[in-house]
């Protein structure tokens, strides 16, 4: 079964909540301080990798109740086709990270 991605290490909401910082996505700039910014951007990556998990996950079980014979095909079509693009979407985040890296280091001091 899907368990993690790699070594990322997950950490699960108390309330399941998710929580973003208000200053970062109502179309504000942050005005916090550097570290706390950098925590909460931290905390995105980690919420979105969660919740991509989730998605791999729930299509896998609905793939394994079809099966079993206890799902449409249309919820099984609509589960993985959801995996599908939560899984691009992270690949794309994770090719943009790696590309910013390689040219951060690239960089002369």
């Amino acid at each position: 079964m899907i368990g993690g991605i790699g070594a990322i290490q997950f950490k699960t909401a108390v309330d399941g909540a998710e929580q973003a910082s208000p200053g970062l996505l109502q179309g504000g700039i942050g005005t916090q301080a550097s570290e706390s910014v950098g925590s909460s951007f931290a905390e995105v990556l980690s919420q979105a990798a969660t919740k991509t998990v989730n998605t791999l996950q729930g299509a896998e079980q609905m793939s394994i109740q079809a099966l079993k014979g206890d799902a449409d095909t249309r919820q099984v079509v609509d589960a993985v086709l959801s995996a599908q693009q939560a899984l691009q979407t992270t690949i794309a985040i994770r090719d943009k990270v790696v590309s910013a890296y390689l040219e951060i280091s690239r960089m002369s001091i």
